[in-house]
């Protein structure tokens, strides 16, 4: 089993950047995990943003993000990155990390493909 702590959520103004961290402990530096960011609105069912292969670093964008957001492994073991760029109102949410194991591409977007998740960080986008 795998434990995401995510961290790096916080209060910005519409355009403004913000990069969140995923750190995980064990084995997710193993071949066979993937790495997913979703978020979750008020009111709105749970979606993906986007998620990584470990070890290929093959990467899937909501659309909603793509372009703006970049999903990537840190520097730090086992830890995986989601830079935020052009913020928007819209993306204001608990923004999860989860992780999972053998997930085929058609599935990297689906939350119920992920075993283990993280308590949350809040993203709130505001002026």
């Amino acid at each position: 089993q795998v434990q995401p702590v995510e961290s790096g959520g916080g209060l910005v103004q519409p355009g403004d950047s913000l990069r969140l961290s995923c750190a995980t402990s064990g084995r997710t530096s193993s071949s066979h995990y993937t790495i997913g960011w979703f978020r979750q609105a008020p009111g709105n069912d749970r979606e993906v943003v986007a998620a990584i292969r470990w070890s290929s670093r093959t990467t899937s964008y909501a659309d909603s993000v793509r372009g703006r957001f970049t999903i990537s492994r840190g520097i730090a073991k086992n830890t995986v990155l989601l830079q935020m760029n052009s913020l928007k109102p819209e993306d204001a949410a608990v923004y999860y990390c989860a992780a999972g194991t053998g997930i085929v591409l058609s599935s990297i977007r689906n939350y119920a493909s992920y075993a283990d998740w993280g308590q949350g960080t809040q993203v709130t986008v505001s002026s």
